[in-house]
C-alpha cells in the first residue's frame, strides 16, 4: 500500500528520497518513466494482470528507487508478478545473489514486461472467441465486447510506449548505478517491449477487423 502518505515520508527521510519522487510514488497516475537523481534512480512502470472472471486487464503502478546498495519497490496492493524473482533470490547459485542492486532492479522490470505477454495471450483468446461469435451469432453484447477490447488496447499502448523509452534510458548508461553488464540485460528487456508493442498493434488490427465484420453483418 502506498496511500499512507506519512509512511512514505518516513521512508523518504530514512533513504533520502527526493520529495518530488515521494509525490510521484503516491500519485499512481504516472506514466512509465525513469529519472536520475544524484544518489538514486527513480523508475515507474505499470504492472498488469488479467481478471479471468471479469475478462479485463487490471493495472497498478510500481515504483522502484535504485540506490548504491539497495532497491526499494512501492506497490499499490498485495499480489504481484515477482515470485520468480523471489525464488531466484532463495537459490544459492542465483545470479541475483552475486550481482548488485542494479541487476535486481533489472530483474523486477523484466518480470513485469514478461507478464505482459501472458496478458496479451489472454486478449488473443478473447479475440478468437469474439471472432466465432461475430460469424455465428453477432449481438449488441458482441459489439460492446469489441469496443471494450479497443479501449484496453489503447490503454496497453499508453503503458508500453513510454516504458520502451524508460528502459532505453537505463540501457544507455546515463546512470552511474547501472553497470555495463546490467545494461546488456536491459537491452534484452528493451527488445521485449518492442515485441509487446508489435503484438499490441497486431491485436488492434484484429479487433478493428472484427468491428468491420460485425458492422457488415448487421447492415446486411
Amino acid at each position: 500500500g502506498i496511500h499512507d502518505v506519512s509512511l512514505i515520508q518516513k521512508m523518504g527521510d530514512a533513504f533520502s528520497i527526493h520529495p518530488l519522487v515521494q509525490e510521484d510514488i503516491v500519485n499512481t497516475g504516472q506514466r512509465p518513466k525513469t529519472e536520475a537523481f544524484e544518489d538514486q534512480d527513480f523508475i515507474v512502470l505499470k504492472m498488469l494482470s488479467y481478471d479471468e472472471e471479469r475478462e479485463e486487464i487490471r493495472s497498478e503502478q510500481v515504483s522502484l528507487v535504485l540506490g548504491e546498495s539497495y532497491v526499494i519497490s512501492f506497490q499499490e496492493q498485495e499480489g504481484d508478478v515477482f515470485d520468480p524473482v523471489r525464488k531466484r533470490i532463495q537459490s544459492e547459485k542465483s545470479r541475483l545473489r552475486k550481482h548488485g542492486p542494479d541487476y535486481l532492479a533489472y530483474s523486477l522490470i523484466d518480470s513485469v514486461v514478461d507478464h505482459y505477454f501472458i496478458v496479451l495471450e489472454k486478449l488473443g483468446d478473447r479475440i478468437e472467441k469474439l471472432d466465432d461469435e461475430v460469424v455465428a451469432n453477432p449481438s449488441p453484447e458482441t459489439l460492446s465486447s469489441i469496443q471494450n477490447l479497443k479501449r484496453e488496447m489503447l490503454l496497453l499502448r499508453k503503458f508500453v510506449w513510454p516504458l520502451r523509452e524508460a528502459v532505453s534510458t537505463l540501457q544507455r548508461g546515463e546512470s552511474p548505478r547501472i553497470k555495463r553488464t546490467t545494461r546488456l540485460y536491459l537491452r534484452d528487456v528493451h527488445d521485449h517491449t518492442v515485441q509487446v508493442i508489435d503484438t499490441i498493434e497486431t491485436l488492434r488490427e484484429m479487433v478493428s477487423s472484427l468491428l468491420d465484420i460485425y458492422l457488415s453483418s448487421v447492415s446486411n
